[in-house]
């Protein structure tokens, strides 16, 4: 039974002179989870708004859009409100009040239900996610995955007829990406709930979906069954770079009749097509330069008196001229530390040095002049002018020599710019200070697979200039493919620092998924392009 139908959906933003979507048509079935992923600035966050009449955006638009036979225009605010669930990229945007109970039965009251039914309806809710044991908790003090998790519930405590999610995971760790991704399959098969998610993480959501769409330039390139959608996308390396990698492996060793989609289909694929048990070289570790540029020495910190620290005798050395990644579950103190090295956290003891020096003798913000700067999570802080142009102006000259081009973005307002285009605008910015020592905190969020390809291309480029790179991120695939040393973050320390090679090739959970489904096929494979080496060094047979 069809539950939505888009007919010739198009848009354009105010003063813009190409629409944003073009012609999109398509229908969703009730009980269907439709995966939507494409480019940044490919028009799925446009998409997805369009769904939901509170958030559409001003500008032209044509076509329609119904649900269960109703067009969205003609739905009552409540039923537009209580049918249509929607959970956004960031989980501070969306939680309105400061307890987790309330947050729960916020939506219920404002639809006007008793307080009996609200009583029941939030209880049932929190026993079916788990979430009682913190219902009285201050929403503040939730982690990341927490929030997003009490989003996802005061969604659902609405009883929806479809849910709408936008990167939902974007800001979580790999762990509590794979579970929120678990919770919305179980949402789905418990309650035949209709599921459209873009994201620009799919190794375990493409498996896990129904229907794959992808979008190019604002229209719908493709719409089917991800092994029917995969196999077409071999001509577009700029899209199935973004596809979980057994289908980027099968893809590069030639095809196959069935694309596999998971790590188990990925490793009997490999069992049946590569023949003999490779070993990939260990990298020689890279003897460390005799200056560090940023240093750790037994810190500690905590926000508050009455907390316990966040960071706990912190010891960490950052090299001159490395790609230093720190990985580690959200709350475990990455994002402190940096902010700490770029001394906007005042630190309860020991100490941090930048290039040798102690970086309370850093004086009248000498810190940030040509020497350090950070890229906060959230880019939009970043921005205070009306349009790029200006933002970079306001740092000097407009630089000439950019490892990318954004000069299509000068004349936008930043915030009228999709969240990819945000973090290279900002990244822009933060690069007009010729900083030699280069802070980035999740700066591959909202970038899609072929733009973290340019970022990876941008950083080691930097690296080769003589910068100095450290990178809080999720993205253990980046880590992989860019960093010279990983480090894993645990309850404000590090519990280990390696290679890249070494650190996932370890790792049992916290690894890729190509360490997971080549662990004794291969050793040391980390990436596709290690399992596709190595697999053609021992032998392939025919797909």
């Amino acid at each position: 039974m069809e539950i939505l139908s888009v007919e010739n959906l198009s848009f354009r933003y105010p003063q813009t002179p190409q629409n944003t979507l073009s012609e999109i048509s398509f229908s969703v079935q009730r009980g269907e989870l439709i995966a939507i992923c494409g480019a940044t600035g490919s028009g799925k966050s446009t998409l997805l708004r369009m769904l939901k009449p509170a958030l559409v955006p001003l500008g032209e638009l044509s076509g329609n859009v119904s649900l269960a036979g109703t067009p969205l225009p003609s739905l009552s605010p409540r039923d537009a409100a209580a049918k249509i669930g929607y959970v956004m990229q960031r989980p501070e945007q969306q939680i309105v009040t400061d307890k987790v109970w309330h947050e729960l039965a916020f939506g219920l009251e404002n639809l006007g239900l008793s307080q009996s039914v609200i009583a029941r309806r939030t209880a049932e809710i929190a026993s079916y996610f788990g979430i009682e044991h913190w219902f009285d908790k201050d929403t503040a003090s939730l982690s990341g995955g927490q929030k997003q998790l009490l989003n996802l519930a005061a969604v659902m405590v609405m009883q929806p007829e479809i849910l709408i999610l936008d990167e939902p995971t974007a800001q979580l760790d790999p762990i509590a990406a794979s579970e929120f991704l678990t919770t919305l399959k179980k949402l789905n098969e418990d309650f035949s709930l209709t599921i459209l998610i873009a994201e620009h993480r799919l190794e375990e959501l493409v498996p896990m979906c129904d229907r794959l769409m992808v979008l190019e330039h604002g229209k719908a390139l493709y719409f089917d069954d991800p092994r029917t959608v995969i196999p077409q996308l071999q001509d577009k390396p700029e899209i199935l770079c973004a596809m979980p990698a057994a289908a980027r492996l099968c893809a590069a060793l030639g095809g196959a009749a069935k694309f596999p989609l998971t790590v188990r289909e990925g490793r009997a694929y490999l069992e049946q097509h590569c023949k003999n048990v490779q070993k990939q070289p260990q990298i020689p570790d890279k003897p460390p330069t005799t200056e560090p540029a940023l240093e750790f020495r037994e810190v500690c910190f905590r926000y508050e008196r009455e907390l316990p620290d966040v960071l706990q005798s912190l010891n960490l050395t950052v090299h001159r001229q490395e790609i230093f990644c720190m990985l580690g579950g959200n709350g475990s103190g990455k994002t402190t530390a940096l902010q700490a090295g770029a001394g906007l956290l005042r630190v309860r003891s020991g100490s941090i040095r930048i290039f040798g020096k102690r970086l309370k003798d850093y004086k009248n913000q000498s810190l940030y002049r040509e020497c350090l700067a950070l890229l906060p999570q959230d880019v939009q802080t970043v921005f205070l002018k009306n349009t790029v142009r200006e933002e970079l102006a306001e740092c000097g000259e407009i630089p000439e020599t950019l490892p990318f081009d954004i000069r299509s973005l000068y004349d936008k307002h930043p915030y009228d710019l999709s969240g990819g285009e945000q973090q290279l605008a900002a990244l822009a910015k933060v690069l007009a200070q010729k900083p030699q020592l280069l802070l980035l905190d999740e700066p591959t969020k909202g970038l899609d697979a072929h733009a973290k390809s340019r970022f990876i291309g941008i950083v080691k480029q930097l690296r080769a200039q003589g910068m100095t790179i450290v990178i809080v991120t999720h993205d253990v695939e980046l880590a992989a493919l860019c960093a010279d040393r990983c480090a894993l973050f645990f309850r404000g320390s590090v519990v280990s620092v390696d290679t890249p090679q070494k650190f996932f090739a370890e790792n049992s959970y916290y690894t890729t998924a190509v360490s997971r489904m080549t662990r004794g096929l291969f050793e040391n494979a980390v990436t596709v392009e290690d399992a596709v080496r190595l697999c053609r060094q021992g032998g392939q047979d025919d797909a």
